[in-house]
């Protein structure tokens, strides 16, 4: 049975509720926090006004920024999007989750943050892109696939195989097709969205939503804003000063991005405005983050897989019980840190399994033990690592490697250093200068060190030819 957006909203006995529910704004509150997690695809921290965007396209966020906590300088732990997919469900990184590399399966049994609200007492919901199971056009994610999201499910595995930005299909929970169509793909997850936190509920809810956007179209490779929304951008839209240089197809992909992210900032005001209407704004952590970033085709032939900011850096903000106040972490963090936060920010204990910490430390401002620098595993374009300090971008990698199944390596090349504090558009590579043999050393033996607490196998980094 196939069911179109506007059956499953106003013609099924759920949609009628719903639609009660909306008008007499009838909402169990619990003493336990809501979680409803905003998850976009390739976003750019710049995008955002609140990190240095001065177009105006993100005035909810700003908001959110201004309510919650936002964290300054927040990275990917794999700019790629599986990977990253699967650490910010399980709180591991990609070589423990065994997602090294899209295409790949979340183990069935792996704990994932549904599996702990679940036990916690939360109803749970997931909606989007999945990205973690072995099917892609092919049908829906079984239910051993899910990661533990066995109660409210609208999802596809590749959400940018079965559906173009104004039409697709997604699988409910019973694996029955829900449909959209001439509806913006950004607004029928938002749909879905409200249609969750309109059921009636005696629980607390985590929810998940993992948009597509504004990820560029496969079938086309291009980024496909909403009809209208590109032409606002294409005669003055802000140039991120780590593109400018570079040729790439930012010229071009922009107007789009940023109509896309234009869109996206009103669909999330609209979820805020939902959940002010069903009393829980103010009883739900809300978290705002990306997979990774979008460097436009200007550091290797596609649009992330790189180690520099434009791929790893990307927008953090969270808003809700434990995060209010306007305030701005500006210490280095991971979002593999995020999982832990969560369970933290909702009483819940952190497993040992864990290999991300949690922030909470810092919202609190006590920064006194934080470890200022994040581990960066990098996969598919090359297998390499690198290392993200206040000061130093540090990046190795092996050319040898051949087997894309290989997780890790025993012997790596650096590749680049940036001096991110002096150079932060990352324009000129010191690797190899005779005046960087201490620094190289230095970073050499950090990165060494976080690769082998990360259970990885001790390398030999070879340093880069030196010249004068």
């Amino acid at each position: 049975m196939s069911m179109t957006r506007r059956e499953w909203m106003a013609g099924t006995a759920v949609g009628g509720m719903a639609a009660a529910l909306a008008q007499t704004g009838a909402y169990s509150q619990t003493k336990k926090p809501n979680v409803l997690f905003f998850f976009t695809d390739q976003q750019r921290w710049d995008t955002l006004g609140v990190y240095g965007n001065p177009m105006g396209i993100t005035p909810n966020w700003d908001k959110m920024a201004s309510d919650g906590t936002r964290f300054e300088f927040a990275y990917t732990p794999q700019p790629v999007c599986a990977p990253t997919r699967s650490s910010m469900q399980t709180g591991k990184y990609p070589t423990t989750t065994g997602v090294i590399r899209n295409g790949l399966v979340l183990k069935d049994d792996e704990v994932t943050l549904a599996t702990l609200f679940s036990q916690a007492g939360y109803d749970t919901g997931y909606i989007g892109k999945w990205h973690l199971s072995d099917v892609a056009e092919s049908g829906p994610v079984p239910l051993k696939r899910r990661g533990g999201y066995n109660q409210f499910w609208v999802a596809a595995n590749a959400l940018e195989h079965t559906s173009v930005p104004m039409e697709g299909k997604m699988w409910d929970e019973n694996n029955q097709v829900v449909e959209f169509k001439d509806e913006f793909r950004v607004d029928a997850l938002t749909d879905q969205t409200v249609r969750f936190l309109r059921q009636k509920r005696t629980k607390p809810f985590f929810l998940f939503v993992s948009h597509l956007e504004p990820h560029f179209q496969n079938s086309t490779n291009t980024f496909i804003a909403p009809k209208g929304y590109a032409d606002r951008y294409k005669n003055n839209f802000y140039i991120p000063p780590d593109l400018a240089p570079f040729r790439g197809d930012w010229k071009s992909q922009l107007p789009d991005y940023y109509g896309i992210i234009a869109r996206m900032d009103e669909q999330f005001g609209r979820v805020m405005d939902e959940l002010k209407a069903q009393g829980q704004l103010e009883n739900t952590i809300v978290v705002l983050t990306t997979d990774h970033g979008c460097h436009f085709r200007t550091r290797n032939a596609e649009y992330k897989r790189s180690c520099h900011e434009s791929s790893t850096r990307i927008p953090l903000i969270i808003r809700g019980p434990g995060f209010e106040g306007g305030k701005t972490v500006s210490q280095l963090v991971s979002t593999i840190d995020v999982p832990a936060t969560l369970l933290a920010a909702t009483g819940q204990p952190v497993p040992a399994a864990m290999q991300g910490k949690s922030l909470m430390p810092l919202v609190q401002g006590k920064t006194m033990d934080w470890r200022n620098e994040v581990y960066i595993q990098m996969r598919e374009e090359a297998l390499g690592r690198a290392l993200r300090t206040d000061q130093w971008k540090y990046c190795v990698y092996d050319p040898t490697v051949t087997d894309p199944k290989q997780p890790w390596s025993t012997t790596y090349v650096e590749r680049h250093i940036y001096d991110v504090k002096n150079d932060p558009n990352e324009l000129v590579n010191l690797a190899g200068r005779a005046d960087m043999k201490e620094v190289s050393a230095m970073l050499r033996a950090k990165l060494i060190a976080r690769i082998v607490e990360n259970g990885e196998p001790r390398p030999v980094i070879s340093p880069a030819k030196y010249y004068a």
